[in-house]
């Protein structure tokens, strides 16, 4: 019987499972601007069950002038034990709501998947089949900032060893002669350096952690990932009522006779660390706990040569002591930002989300207690009431998806908008079950709408729901059957403390790549050649709700792009 190799090209936004025939890439052409990263998929199945893990049976050579700017990584499979949200609170564009491996996690090669190698004028992958699955292989290709412009061939070819040909195919890449340009709009997920810390089992800013946080830094700024949450205190951030996160608290407190007393010494490397790693706002944790604003977080302070809690859930959010407190901290904390020339690159927050007019009131009060102090400040929290937004109680909201186009409809200017767990109808998001181009939509949308800045909580929380456990998040992907798997985090704790991509950050830096590149045609034309471009071809107009869903769509309106913007270009625009 002869052994069945398949393999097949396929497109970055494809979800290739093991245990399904994935769709070929049907455009065979990739562009790009410089600076840029483009990704595809080659995916493999066999039937052979080779017993030697050494065995690297086949070979893919990827031919082109721009081999050596390839990285190679395995698509891996990881469980879900939650994917999606009952059908009636959903819509349908899902790949699977059942239980079940999502491939998502992008492993380093290993021996038991392969070696990786560079040739004179090829990178070589010795790849050990899968048997009886499909296994699927992701490519980078980095654009380089002094690469010359023009297409350029990319030929793929699978040989076994005896030389014979397998599997051939051609990609064309094109690199249009422009930079991509910074990114404006500000773009934070929410870092959890009490996560790395627990799950390393180091302890907490140890010249370790150091190493680790800094890892996971540089991998958030190369993402699209502008903005770093700052735990001056530890993250008031699912939080049971009543529980505690491991301390992570970056500015030293004492207590004297004659006050409080402040050392910004931690402080100062984290922000330094941050803005090599290209993180250059600085996000400061929310004063009062999250749902509310009843309470105060969890502040260490020295007393007498002893570290003690001085505030946490049993301090009312507005009471004297740590109303004193806040007064003191604040006015101390924005000299150090302007000694520091940093003032225009601070966030603030009150406290995460108030939902109802209890919150609301609550939250009222404790903003009332700093409203002074932060009045020359940028403050913002999530908020998604539009009838609590009108009452001015939060100037600067951060609006779910779900709600914002309520918020546009109204003329609401400047919005924020984020999503979570509970968008899960209609609008784009990044679960493990949704199709990649749900995910990659979300950079149009930021740009027809004006969108300054995008927020998700989810960078690397390692814990359950309200931080009961921690959690290995190659096992448990949902916080314990709590969020729908991909809400929690967007990379996984590699080996020596790296952090390890997802498909869905790779997916999702794509969407600001997007975002970038509109904003520069902008620059080179005007919005509404833009917004034409976006919109010209389709039959409704789109919104956070209601947008193209397939792939296709997306790779067609980058190409216009590119080109548009190559023409410019060439004309010396």
């Amino acid at each position: 019987m002869e052994d069945i190799m398949e393999f097949q090209l396929v497109s970055s936004l494809e979800k290739v499972f093991f245990n399904q025939a994935p769709k070929a890439m049907v455009r065979k052409y990739l562009s790009g601007l410089r600076g840029e990263v483009l990704s595809f998929q080659v995916a493999c199945f066999g039937e052979k069950r080779s017993i030697d893990i050494l065995d690297c049976a086949v070979s893919l050579r990827l031919k082109s002038p721009l081999h050596s700017q390839l990285r190679c990584r395995v698509v891996g499979s990881v469980p879900s034990d939650y994917p999606a949200h009952p059908a009636e609170e959903r819509d349908d564009n899902y790949l699977r709501t059942e239980p079940g491996l999502f491939p998502d996690v992008l492993l380093p090669l290993t021996v038991r998947f392969g070696r990786w190698e560079q040739e004179e004028d090829a990178a070589l992958l010795q790849l050990r089949m899968p048997f009886g699955q499909w296994r699927t292989f992701w490519f980078d290709l980095e654009l380089l900032p002094e690469q010359p412009a023009g297409r350029y061939p990319l030929e793929i070819l699978a040989a076994d060893k005896d030389g014979q040909m397998l599997w051939q195919t051609e990609l064309e890449i094109e690199v249009i002669g422009a930079q991509l340009p910074k990114q404006e709009l500000i773009h934070t997920e929410w870092f959890h350096a009490d996560c790395l810390a627990d799950y390393y089992r180091v302890p907490v800013f140890s010249e370790e952690h150091w190493r680790i946080i800094e890892n996971f830094m540089r991998t958030a700024g190369r993402s699209g990932v502008n903005a770093i949450l700052t735990p001056v205190f530890t993250l008031p951030l699912d939080t049971m009522v009543g529980g505690e996160r491991t301390t992570h608290q970056l500015v030293d407190i004492t207590w004297t006779e004659a006050g409080y007393e402040f050392a910004f010494d931690r402080l100062t490397r984290w922000i330094e660390l941050a803005s090599d790693c290209g993180l250059e706002y600085i996000e400061f944790a929310h004063l009062f706990t999250q749902w509310g604003a009843k309470a105060a977080p969890k502040i260490m302070v020295w007393e007498n040569g002893e570290l003690k809690k001085r505030f946490g859930w049993e301090t009312a959010a507005t009471s004297p002591e740590y109303t004193a407190f806040l007064r003191a901290f604040l006015p101390a904390l924005k000299e150090y930002l302007a000694a520091k020339g940093l003032k225009d690159k601070a966030i603030f927050h009150i406290s995460d989300e108030p939902h109802n007019d209890a919150d609301k009131e609550s939250y009222l009060r404790a903003k009332n207690t700093v409203k002074d102090l932060l009045a020359d400040c940028f403050v913002t929290d999530a908020l998604s009431s539009y009838d609590i937004y009108i009452q001015g109680v939060i100037e600067h909201p951060v609006v779910a998806t779900n709600r914002i186009d309520y918020f546009i409809e109204n003329g609401a200017k400047d919005l924020w908008a984020y999503y979570c767990c509970s968008q899960k109808d209609k609008v784009s998001n990044r679960f493990f079950a949704m199709p990649a181009a749900r995910t990659r939509i979300l950079g149009v949308q930021l740009y027809k709408f004006d969108i300054k800045g995008f927020l998700h909580w989810g960078y690397n929380f390692y814990n359950s729901q309200f931080s009961l456990e921690k959690i290995d998040p190659y096992r448990v992907t949902d916080a314990g059957e709590a969020f729908p798997s991909g809400d929690t985090f967007l990379v996984y704790p590699g080996e020596n403390g790296e952090a390890v991509e997802s498909l869905r950050l790779m997916v999702l830096a794509q969407a600001f790549y997007d975002f970038r590149a509109l904003k520069y045609l902008e620059s080179l034309t005007d919005k509404s050649f833009v917004l034409e471009l976006i919109e010209g071809e389709l039959a409704q107009k789109i919104s956070f709700a209601d947008y193209p869903a397939e792939e296709d769509y997306l790779w067609r309106l980058r190409e216009r792009v590119n080109r548009e913007i190559g023409k410019r270009m060439a004309e010396g625009n």
